[in-house]
């Protein structure tokens, strides 16, 4: 009886050590590099937020000039869905550029008057307008970062700033 108690214990031993093994090489360190690579969702230069990835370009272009370079990066304009975001792609812009500068982002009218859209087709919920805006027929394309306020503006599509891309994090 003695011998059969000692054998489980043996063998319960045994079967734990085998299923949490201890390496007794680097294996782990490996191990860890590798989660922390797979968790890198976004491309260089890209700031993740969410589940998007967020690029600042400084270079002056005009919303479809703008619109295009995003999307030749596989992104769009940003579509910006609460205030929070808002808020972590201002700091995005103010960390590349070390001020809180005007840049497209997203947003037109250009298809009708009075309805606006992203151009990465999410909903158009959250606004941050500045008071009065929008306020002109010709102006179509959506600004942000506008007055001391750093509100949102409605803007000549032809005017040239630099702009904020977004795109979908990368699957692992």
């Amino acid at each position: 009886m003695k011998l059969l108690a000692v054998c489980v214990l043996v063998f319960s031993v045994m079967a734990q050590t085998r299923a949490d093994p201890v390496p007794d090489d680097d294996s782990a360190d490996e191990e860890q590099v590798d989660l922390l690579q797979r968790s890198d969702l976004c491309p260089p230069g890209w700031t993740q937020l969410n589940s998007r990835c967020f690029k600042y370009v400084p270079r002056p272009l005009s919303w479809a000039a703008a619109e295009r370079n995003c999307l030749s990066m596989g992104a769009n304009l940003a579509s910006v869905q609460d205030m929070n975001e808002y808020h972590q792609i201002q700091n995005i812009i103010q960390m590349a550029s070390s001020m809180s500068k005007e840049a497209w982002i997203g947003g037109s009218n250009a298809q009708e008057l009075n309805i606006w859209l992203w151009t990465d087709g999410s909903r158009f919920s959250y606004t941050h307008w500045c008071p009065g805006e929008p306020n002109s027929s010709n102006q179509r394309c959506l600004q942000m970062n506008y007055s001391a306020e750093k509100c949102w503006d409605d803007q000549i599509c032809a005017i040239e700033l630099p702009s904020v891309c977004a795109k979908k994090v990368q699957s692992v």
